[in-house]
């Protein structure tokens, strides 16, 4: 099961759920958010956030990370676990062990409180159009880069990149890829060989229009590892990271 942000032409609004224990906070995200046109529920602590989860369809989800009963980083692992979601989690840590441990459960970005609405608002756009994107033929990627079969197979070894279906497969076999894996996956692919700078993937990626915090991409990099085989991605000291052919 999986949850995807509706389409450009789609008329019905996001759904969007957040899981905040902080009621004062809760209200306020809930307010500015329905006045941008999302469609907001809410909950208190992680285990009635699952349950809303599991009983509605949701284009996007945003936990905080200190969360009583099931924590948000506990909340992120079980929604993986049947979907692909777009995920954004809030730490009111800039640092520390809770930006990581979110990261690697699943999450796509994270913001830090407190946050100003614009910034989260944008940071929602962000994860949406990544949930809805569709990568263009680039006009310099060499003739080898792409299989003669219908210009829309990527094929790189025994990884196959489905760039219409938005599908990937290793050795045959489907991998379950996040909207922001997917489109770090398809940023290497159109640039193999290339070193790839990690404030130019927080830039294509994330959209980060500054230097955004470099672990997003290390880390969305060590799950893609994970899934595609470790070999996959060059990890080029001191610059970033090479997409091997």
């Amino acid at each position: 099961m999986s949850s995807s942000a509706p389409s450009a032409a789609s008329s019905r609004p996001v759904r969007v759920l957040l899981v905040e224990d902080d009621e004062l906070m809760r209200r306020s995200f809930t307010v500015a958010l329905e006045r941008y046109g999302y469609e907001m529920k809410a909950a208190a602590d992680g285990l009635t956030g699952l349950e809303l989860f599991r009983d509605e369809s949701f284009d996007l989800l945003i936990l905080d990370v200190m969360l009583p009963g099931l924590d948000g980083i506990g909340l992120c692992r079980r929604v993986r676990e049947t979907s692909l979601v777009p995920v954004l989690m809030m730490s009111a840590r800039g640092d520390g062990l809770d930006v990581v441990a979110g990261l690697e459960a699943g999450a796509d970005d994270y913001v830090v409180k407190p946050v100003d609405t614009y910034v989260l608002v944008a940071r929602i756009r962000s994860l949406l159009r990544r949930a809805t994107y569709a990568p263009a033929p680039g006009p310099d990627r060499a003739a080898d880069e792409v299989p003669p079969s219908d210009g829309e197979m990527l094929v790189f070894g025994d990884l196959r990149i489905d760039t219409a279906g938005m599908e990937v497969c290793v050795s045959g076999s489907p991998v379950a890829l996040t909207p922001t894996e997917l489109k770090l996956l398809l940023e290497f692919a159109a640039h193999p060989g290339v070193v790839l700078e990690r404030h130019t993937l927080l830039r294509n990626v994330w959209e980060y229009g500054w230097d955004g915090d470099s672990r997003v991409v290390d880390l969305c990099v060590q799950r893609l590892r994970r899934k595609l085989g470790r070999e996959r991605i060059e990890t080029v000291r001191g610059f970033g990271y090479k997409f091997r052919r």
